[in-house]
C-alpha cells in the first residue's frame, strides 16, 4: 500500500522555473505539489486542494505577497507558510511579523537564492501532525461560546477554570527551574477554551479578581501538594485591572500562608503594556509585593509601548523575551540582535531573563550562548494538567532524561 505523502505544497511564484525547483525539492521529501504564477489561480487551487503547506513569493507583478498573506489570514488559513523572496532580510522579517499578526502559521522565511537543505528544513518544521490536516480551519467549534456575565459567573461557581502548567528550564543546565500557571476553561460542551476567549470579558465584567483568586488557589495548592520541599518556583499571571487593588498584596500573602508556600517561590507576571499603562499604580503594588518576598516578572517584553525609564523604576526581578523575537532567532540576524540586547539590558538591571516560545534545540543553544537564564516552550512541553505535569517531571528528572515531552 503506498505511503500517504506528508503534505500538499501549493507554490505561488511568478517565475515558473523557481516554482518547479521548489516543487521538485518538496517531491523528493515525499510531498505532493502544485505550482501557479497567478493569484486568482492560487486561491482557486487553495479552495479545491486544501494544501497543508504554502510557498509564497513576496514580489509578484499582479498582487504582492503581503496582500496574499492578508487574504489568507481573512479566510483563516492554517497551512504552514514558507515566505520566499529576494528582498532584504529586514523586509522578510517584516513580512513574517505581518503574517503572524494575521494569525498565520509561518514555518519560516527563505531568502532567494535558497538551497535545497534550507527549504527541506522549513518543510520539516511546518510538517502537519497527520495527513488529515487541511489548509482552512474547519468551522470554529467555539464560535458560539457564551461569555456573558451569567455564563462566566456560573463557570466560576462550578470551578470550570483549570490551571495548566508549562515548565521553565535553565538554559545552561536544562534543569527544571519552575513552572508557569496558565488558566484554561474546561467547558462541558466546548472542551478546553483558551484564555484569549474569556480573559477580556472577565476584565470588562469585573470578574477578573474572582478568576485570579481561583487560579492562585489552585496553583498554590498544586505546588504545596506536589513540590512542598522544593525550591521550584511557580509563575502566576496578574491582570492590569488588578493594579489599583490596595488589598491584593495582603491577600496574596495570606493565600501563600494558607497553602504553606513561601512568597519567594512565587513569580508574579505582569505584561509590559499593563505595567506601563499605569506606572504609578504598578509601582505601589509591585513594591509591596517585592517587600513581601514575591518575585516579579515583566512579560512579553519588547512588544508593548515600553519606557526604559519606567522599566528601571519598577521593581521587577525578571524580564521575559517575547516569543516574537525568540521564534526568529535562527533565521533572523535582527531577532538575534534584539535577543542579545534584551538579555544584556536585563542583566545590566540585575534581572534574570527568560525566553518564551523556544521550539527547537538550535534556538536553545543560541539562547544559552547569549547568556539567557531560562527558557520555556514546546521544545520541553506544552501546557499540561497538574497530574500530567507531575508525570512529565518524573520522566524529565530521570538520569538519562531521554523522554523529553513535546
Amino acid at each position: 500500500m503506498p505511503m500517504t505523502p506528508p503534505g500538499r505544497l501549493l507554490i505561488l511564484d511568478d517565475d515558473p522555473a523557481v516554482g518547479l525547483t521548489i516543487g521538485l525539492i518538496a517531491k523528493r521529501e515525499g510531498f505532493d505539489y502544485r505550482t501557479t504564477v497567478m493569484a486568482a489561480e492560487f486561491f482557486a487551487e487553495f479552495e479545491r486542494w486544501q494544501p497543508t503547506h504554502i510557498a509564497l513569493d513576496l514580489v509578484m507583478p499582479e498582487v504582492d505577497g503581503i496582500e496574499i498573506l492578508r487574504r489568507l489570514g481573512a479566510i483563516e488559513c492554517s497551512a504552514a507558510i514558507i515566505i520566499t523572496s529576494g528582498a532584504g532580510s529586514r523586509v522578510l522579517e517584516a513580512a513574517r511579523r505581518s503574517a503572524s499578526e494575521h494569525g498565520l502559521n509561518i514555518a519560516g522565511v527563505a531568502a532567494k537564492p535558497f538551497n535545497s537543505a534550507s527549504l527541506r528544513a522549513l518543510l520539516e518544521i511546518g510538517a502537519p501532525a497527520d495527513s488529515a490536516r487541511v489548509g482552512r480551519k474547519r468551522g470554529a467549534p467555539q464560535s458560539d461560546l457564551d461569555v456573558s456575565e451569567g455564563a462566566l459567573r456560573a463557570a466560576l461557581s462550578r470551578r470550570e477554570f483549570q490551571v495548566f502548567y508549562q515548565p521553565r528550564i535553565d538554559c545552561a543546565t536544562q534543569v527544571v527551574s519552575g513552572f508557569e500557571a496558565l488558566v484554561r476553561w474546561r467547558h462541558p460542551e466546548h472542551g478546553i477554551v483558551s484564555p484569549d476567549r474569556f480573559i477580556g470579558p472577565c476584565e470588562q465584567l469585573g470578574l477578573i479578581d474572582s478568576l485570579t483568586e481561583q487560579v492562585f488557589d489552585e496553583g498554590l495548592r498544586w505546588l504545596s501538594h506536589n513540590l512542598p520541599a522544593s525550591d521550584t518556583r511557580l509563575s502566576l499571571n496578574l491582570s492590569a485591572c488588578s493594579l489599583d487593588d490596595d488589598g491584593l498584596a495582603d491577600r496574596m500573602e495570606q493565600w501563600c500562608r494558607k497553602a504553606g508556600i513561601a512568597p519567594r517561590r512565587i513569580i508574579v507576571e505582569l505584561t509590559e503594556t499593563a505595567a506601563m499603562n499605569d506606572p504609578s499604580a504598578a509601582l505601589d503594588l509591585l513594591t509591596r509585593l517585592r517587600l513581601k518576598g514575591f518575585h516579579l516578572s515583566i512579560d512579553d517584553f519588547g512588544v508593548g509601548h515600553s519606557s526604559l525609564v519606567q522599566l528601571a523604576r519598577l521593581p521587577f526581578s525578571e524580564l521575559k523575551i517575547d516569543r516574537t523575537f525568540v521564534a526568529g532567532a535562527i533565521e533572523s540576524s535582527e531577532s538575534q540582535t534584539i535577543c542579545r540586547a534584551v538579555i544584556g539590558l536585563g542583566h545590566g538591571l540585575g534581572l534574570t531573563v527568560t525566553a518564551e516560545g523556544v521550539e527547537n534545540e538550535a534556538v536553545l543553544a543560541f539562547l544559552a550562548a547569549a547568556g539567557c537564564d531560562s527558557a520555556q516552550g514546546y521544545l520541553f512541553a506544552r501546557p499540561m494538567s497538574g497530574d500530567d505535569t507531575i508525570r512529565w517531571l518524573e520522566r524529565h528528572t530521570q538520569p538519562d532524561r531521554t523522554a523529553r515531552a513535546r
